[in-house]
């Protein structure tokens, strides 16, 4: 430094004191240009590697590293300039500014190596085809960030000079005013917490709520509000307190698609009706599309209005919506051929009207009254 500084004395013929501020700018420039230099090769090197985790910690470094060598050279102008100007309050401010940089270049690596970790994991375990709860990422990912948010902020103010104990003890006292004027912004915060701790639903699942008009597939769950994107494509935004008070199914997590239909027989197919529910039971036992395990029932249940009712209970493997169509579809037109198998058919709505008749009076010969 000291013969950086002396060749620029003698060469430009500036001041010691500038040739030392303009030494130190120029060896900031040339440093930062070799770090950078270094940070692309090492990125080729990590692109080449196995491990994911080198493009991730590289990636969150740079940035940070670079800042933090320019407040490094801010440091060492700001103690030239002291020595010619002898100022030491500005010298003390200069430091203690710097400081606050060292300080703001970690909870940044911090922030943005937190942020590469978890696309990194949630990419990795999506290619690979791994089952992973995309929730419990994203809220670890957010808690992380809130904590590094936090810790930076009570570390700055204690670089600062203020008083940590006064400064929690006011947050105190502050934070019921500010919870009685935010108390909905904190019920949705809670209760944003709440579905990240109890997971009733995660991004992805499709949920309902029978006490809301909630019905479509979670999007989003951020600290305030929950997107779900209704069937017909519409956007709806629930705030998350309106989780802790109303009932939320999630058919999503269901083990099976329940089969329940009604088949009626006109009252003419009586003699079939055996028949038919006995082979409907065993075309269900036999079809590989259903669970036997579960309940399975096929049984003539009622004399109905202008039926003769058959209920078919079962529970089907598949749990896709489309797949469960197509597999209803192909067992209600079996159905149908087993009732015309056996001469019956499916009755539909009729009725049968009765008329009474009643007989002609009987004629008389009396004469009429009055008659000669």
């Amino acid at each position: 430094m000291d013969r950086l500084t002396e060749t620029l004395q003698q060469h430009i013929g500036v001041e010691l004191w500038l040739a030392s501020v303009l030494a130190i700018i120029l060896l900031t420039l040339l440093v930062g240009q070799a770090v950078r230099t270094a940070f692309l090769q090492a990125n080729r090197w990590a692109q080449r590697s196995a491990n994911p985790w080198d493009e991730a910690v590289l990636g969150a470094a740079r940035k940070p590293t670079q800042l933090l060598i320019w407040l490094i050279g801010l440091g060492w102008v700001a103690r030239a300039l002291n020595a010619h100007w002898n100022e030491p309050a500005l010298l003390a401010d200069t430091l203690q500014w710097r400081d606050v940089g060292f300080i703001v270049c970690v909870a940044w690596f911090l922030w943005r190596l937190i942020g590469l970790v978890s696309q990194t994991s949630i990419r990795r375990r999506t290619d690979s085809g791994e089952p992973f709860d995309l929730t419990t990422a994203l809220a670890l990912s957010k808690l992380l960030r809130l904590l590094v948010i936090v810790v930076t902020a009570i570390t700055v103010a204690h670089t600062l000079g203020f008083q940590i104990g006064g400064l929690l003890a006011l947050g105190g006292v502050g934070g019921i005013a500010v919870g009685l004027a935010a108390k909905d912004l904190l019920a949705n915060f809670f209760g944003g917490l709440t579905i990240y701790l109890d997971r009733p639903f995660s991004v992805g699942d499709w949920i309902r709520s029978p006490d809301k008009s909630i019905e479509g597939t979670v999007e989003y769950i951020s600290w305030r509000h929950t997107r779900i994107r209704a069937f017909n494509k519409n956007p709806i935004y629930v705030p998350n307190a309106v989780f802790t008070s109303i009932v939320v199914e999630n058919p999503s997590r269901m083990s099976h698609r329940r089969l329940k239909e009604t088949l009626g027989l006109r009252y003419d197919d009586f003699d079939q009706v055996q028949a038919v529910v006995d082979d409907m039971r065993t075309l269900l036992q036999n079809h590989p599309g259903i669970d036997n395990s579960q309940t399975l029932i096929v049984n003539f249940t009622r004399f109905g209005a202008s039926s003769l009712d058959i209920m078919v209970y079962a529970f089907t493997l598949t749990r896709a919506w489309v797949d469960y169509q197509a597999l209803k579809q192909e067992l209600l037109l079996e159905f149908g051929r087993i009732v015309a198998r056996h001469g019956a058919a499916i009755a539909f709505p009729t009725q049968t009207l009765h008329v009474a008749t009643t007989p002609d009076p009987a004629p008389t010969d009396a004469p009429e009254p009055g008659a000669v």
